[in-house]
């Protein structure tokens, strides 16, 4: 089978933009690929540098959201990426031979540098983080990485660390292929892209009454005051959300009612929040069913294999 590796960051709880951008996809494709999925531990250092007292805890709490969501450490191998000693390895030669100036051209470094502004993200090691992504990546020879269109410009940078690698020494690393994410991403409870950094997610472990209290906190049309204004689903947050989680019928009701001022955003509010419970319901069932030893012994059993993977 054809190799395919991804990783997620343990900075907070999953929320609904992980696991309908990144996820959703993963479960789907764990069938048809040998897949490597990792926690990415290292990874969150390079903004949470200065307290990760709590990342222990939320490594354990991502696990089972992932275990959750579908990810069968039967036919997947998660792990946390600091458990492999290779990952940090590899990166430190790639970091040997990558130009400075190409990782300063990467755009989502100053993007996320604009984004986070409480803290001080001028380090070696949140530069340098797209030269530890394509160590993750191809030290476990993947042909396939799915990811978003934001981290697009990540993996073309791991093509060209490989290149360069095999330029200078032998033609070891397969440049991998990008698998575009099936669901765009969604927007958070302000209407801003759903982020931990901007706290503004509805994390899938939320119990049904946290879910309905997320959703009726969220922004809707700006425009529309009163129940009877015609409002213009396009724009609001909360019909994203239908388009995701409701029924076709609900989706067409929705959107006509709301036109036509005939629906409320407390009652459009109180289907969407029914449609995620519904969807949340079995991935809450599952989660109970892990507890912290059970994620320990399937973590440690990953980690025995992404060593063989190797």
């Amino acid at each position: 089978m054809d190799r395919l590796v991804s990783g997620i960051q343990p900075t907070g709880k999953m929320h609904l933009g992980n696991w309908m951008g990144a996820v959703h996809n993963w479960v789907k494709l764990q069938s048809t690929f040998r897949s490597f999925f990792f926690i990415a531990d290292l990874h969150s250092l390079t903004t949470i540098y200065e307290d990760p007292s709590q990342l222990r805890q939320h490594r354990i709490e991502l696990a089972k959201d992932l275990f959750a969501s579908g990810i069968d450490p039967n036919m997947s191998t998660l792990f946390f990426q600091s458990d492999v000693a290779e990952h940090s390895e590899l990166h430190v030669v790639f970091s040997m031979i990558t130009p400075l100036p190409w990782l300063e051209r990467v755009p989502t470094y100053k993007d996320k540098i604009d984004e986070i502004r409480e803290k001080d993200l001028n380090t070696y090691g949140f530069l340098g983080y797209p030269v530890l992504q394509a160590a993750d990546i191809l030290l476990y020879k993947a042909s396939a990485v799915p990811v978003g269109k934001d981290q697009l410009p990540h993996l073309e940078l791991t093509r060209e660390i490989a290149r360069r690698f095999n330029h200078f020494y032998a033609p070891i690393f397969p440049e991998p292929s990008d698998m575009i994410t099936d669901f765009p991403s969604l927007p958070g409870l302000d209407g801003r892209k759903m982020s931990k950094s901007y706290g503004n997610t509805i994390p899938i472990s939320s119990s049904s009454h946290e879910v309905n209290d997320l959703v009726r906190s969220m922004l809707t049309d700006p425009a529309r005051v009163r129940k009877t204004d015609p409002g213009h689903p396009a724009v609001c947050p909360v019909f994203s959300y239908h388009k995701i989680f409701s029924t076709s019928e609900v989706i067409s009701a929705v959107e006509a009612e709301c036109k036509a001022g005939q629906i409320g955003c407390i009652a459009c509010k109180q289907q969407c929040a029914a449609a995620i419970n519904l969807q949340l319901d079995p991935v809450r069932e599952r989660r109970d069913q892990w507890t912290d030893h059970a994620v320990a012994e399937a973590l440690q059993s990953g980690e025995v294999r992404s060593a063989i993977g190797l």
